[in-house]
């Protein structure tokens, strides 16, 4: 990925993709050898990548079910892991 890359390239991520960019951007901004206009860019971009990461989490979490099972302890149905 490219630092000019657009904000819509990033909902293409996998959460896997995007965790990766968003590390290289941390190492390079730590490194502190990025010039000032690039560093806003490319902290732009992080931030863009941290909140498509946040949305993809949320997006699994809400899929989470635990089964409910009945005194029999046969799987009756399924609930929100977190009800």
């Amino acid at each position: 990925m490219t630092d000019t890359a657009k904000p819509a390239d990033i909902k293409g991520l996998s959460f896997e993709q995007a965790v990766a960019e968003l590390e290289s951007i941390v190492s390079r901004l730590e490194r502190g050898d990025v010039a000032l206009d690039q560093s806003i860019a490319i902290y732009e971009r992080g931030e863009a990548l941290k909140k498509h990461c946040e949305t993809l989490l949320s997006a699994a979490e809400a899929r989470i079910e635990k089964i409910r099972l009945d005194r029999a302890g046969k799987p009756q149905g399924v609930e929100p892991l977190d009800s």
